[in-house]
């Protein structure tokens, strides 16, 4: 089972570059997209075969997750069930037989942290909210959770030790989730690979320097370690600050 994830930074402006082409090439069993920045209506995306599921924010252009399944659900829920935390479309979990499939978009801390307290309990209910479904079946969370976990997960952890995205409190937070029950499944099978990104700004050249983060991932419950056949970070991919990220499990 091929699972991919991408944060778009703009569904409508990557359907425009690269993004069906990229879609059908890789063939996933489930392709799920952070930051569609689109409201209900806004875009008419035909993907054959695929089962389509859509989490817009309250404000327009703003945020907003998507998941394309080749595999029905048997339930999907939107958001985790807290109106403070679910005005901004960042959730979508689908339920299979075997396991629970999560897409998120993890709340940024926004310049000068202006946004860490609530990003913080953000994290607290996020992961309170994972936990109690990993209590029922096993769980893969994919996308953009906005946090470089360690140092060799940017490339400038000294000058960024404070910034938004690698700040003690959000690596921290993703270490609690990981100490839940939880892996982070590119480092399972790459723990110590520098220079892997999957997120460089568009300032400096940074992306043909190789000067990013990794920020977007696929976390799985502990259990499925088993299942666990690759992970891929695509930097190959363009039309986006972010590149795809897969998954593959027996």
């Amino acid at each position: 089972m091929k699972l991919i994830s991408w944060n778009v930074n703009g569904l409508r402006a990557v359907v425009g570059k690269n993004f069906m082409e990229f879609f059908k090439e890789i063939d996933a069993d489930i392709f799920s997209v952070q930051e569609t920045k689109l409201q209900e209506g806004q875009i008419d995306l035909v993907t054959e075969g695929y089962h389509q599921y859509w989490n817009y924010a309250v404000k327009k252009g703003y945020s907003g997750v998507a998941t394309f399944t080749k595999i029905k659900p048997l339930s999907v829920a939107y958001g985790m069930g807290i109106p403070e935390h679910d005005q901004e479309g960042r959730m979508i979990t689908l339920e299979f037989a075997d396991f629970y499939h999560i897409v998120v978009y993890t709340p940024n801390s926004q310049a000068e942290n202006a946004r860490l307290a609530y990003r913080c309990d953000w994290e607290d209910a996020f992961r309170q909210y994972v936990s109690e479904l990993d209590a029922k079946k096993p769980v893969v969370i994919c996308g953009d959770l906005n946090v470089a976990h360690t140092e060799i997960d940017l490339k400038n952890p000294s000058s960024n030790r404070k910034n938004p995205g690698f700040t003690d409190e959000e690596r921290g937070k993703f270490t609690d989730l990981l100490g839940a029950g939880f892996l982070d499944t590119f480092r399972h099978f790459y723990p110590d690979l520098t220079g892997a990104y999957s997120w460089w700004s568009y300032r400096f050249n940074a992306r043909k320097n190789n000067s990013g983060w990794r920020i977007d991932y696929f976390v799985t419950s502990k259990r499925m370690e088993g299942r666990l056949l690759s992970a891929k970070i695509h930097n190959e991919v363009m039309g986006s600050d972010h590149c795809p990220v897969e998954l593959e499990l027996s």
